[in-house]
């Protein structure tokens, strides 16, 4: 299986869990390692013989298309993107390029390469499927009530969405035109482990613990909901084996939690798992350090997933709520923190 972007968060959490489950089968990572990515996330699976890391761009045609051949690819689970709204406000090109352009690459040289023509495999890749991961800010923003569904309308609202959106209609595209055996996920905000630090929970658990500023965008009563990450990857195993061709999923964890609300629930953990007068700081409590900053260009106001359908046809159903699933996230990054001798 071709599994690209291995070296980020969600596929990082995935890999291993995906490994250990599955003996049988044998990944090939394909990862740019931009700075969003890291083999030390993978160091569990580094000597897996079922496991190989391959660095390169999915825009690469040529090098995608050489993939396929050598490894003779079975099925895509694709991750690698741009994912983070304020740089893609900053710099919105590189979303179109990897988001847009490196997802046409794959789905079209895996079309290619498993079909004979339109709406016919070959007899050796019958089975093969592409199952793009995508993300519920395609939806645009939600009012204080409902709930985003596999039927939502798209309205993206930023650079980093609309290339999302972009994406998810190229895969549909090659479903209904070519017949492709594809499958779309869409995830509510993702938290635990191995996350990049300038993800806002990270940033929340690093600041703090420097005793720097915790920023917090406009009033901080922006709604998201949280999805354990693990959680996802279960999600994601099930929707690649069992979905439906052609459909689209929804997994969310049924957690809507204001950002104010994150960072009480993580300083509190903080204040007691590593209080301020053991990390040498001249404050009680690292709620003192909150700090409310000029809101993001765009910023949505309330996503929220329906999680009904794979809940109902496939018997997904988170294992982590968010209280427990918070509590392991921080506990990791205080261990992460620690380990690095003070220069958090």
């Amino acid at each position: 299986m071709l599994v690209t972007g291995c070296a980020g968060f969600i596929g990082s959490n995935f890999v291993p869990y995906f490994l250990e489950k599955y003996k049988d089968y044998k990944i090939i990572n394909l990862d740019l390692l931009t700075y969003a990515g890291n083999l030390d996330n993978l160091k569990e699976v580094k000597s897996d013989e079922r496991y190989k890391f391959l660095k390169g761009d999915i825009c690469n045609r040529s090098f995608v298309e050489s993939i396929f051949q050598i490894y003779d690819i079975q099925g895509v689970i694709h991750f690698a993107a741009e994912s983070h709204v304020d740089n893609s406000i900053k710099n919105p090109d590189v979303f179109v390029k990897t988001n847009v352009n490196g997802t046409f690459t794959l789905l079209d040289v895996a079309y290619k390469f498993w079909m004979q023509k339109p709406f016919t495999y070959k007899d050796e890749f019958k089975n093969a499927r592409f199952h793009h991961i995508s993300t519920d800010e395609v939806y645009g923003t939600l009012g204080e009530s409902g709930l985003f569904t596999e039927t939502t309308p798209y309205a993206p609202n930023s650079p980093y969405s609309a290339s999302k959106a972009s994406s998810d209609m190229i895969v549909r595209s090659y479903h209904h035109t070519y017949g492709l055996n594809t499958v779309i996920t869409n995830c509510s905000n993702n938290y635990g482990p191995k996350q990049h630090d300038e993800k806002l929970i990270p940033t929340i658990i690093r600041n703090a613990l420097q005793g720097k500023p915790i920023p917090i965008y406009g009033d901080g009563k922006n709604i998201r909901d949280w999805l354990y990450v693990l959680d996802h990857c279960k999600g994601i195993d099930l929707v690649y084996h069992n979905g439906k061709n052609g459909e689209v999923y929804n997994i969310g964890g049924r957690n809507e939690r204001t950002n104010l609300q994150i960072v009480n629930a993580i300083c509190q953990i903080l204040d007691e798992k590593f209080p301020t007068s053991k990390n040498g700081l001249n404050i009680k409590s690292y709620k003192e350090l909150l700090s409310f900053v000029e809101d993001r260009a765009g910023h949505d106001k309330r996503y929220a997933i329906d999680a009904t359908k794979i809940e109902n046809e496939l018997g997904w159903k988170a294992d982590e709520n968010f209280d427990s699933g918070i509590i392991k996230t921080v506990e990791w990054y205080l261990e992460k923190y620690k380990a690095m001798d003070g220069k958090i």
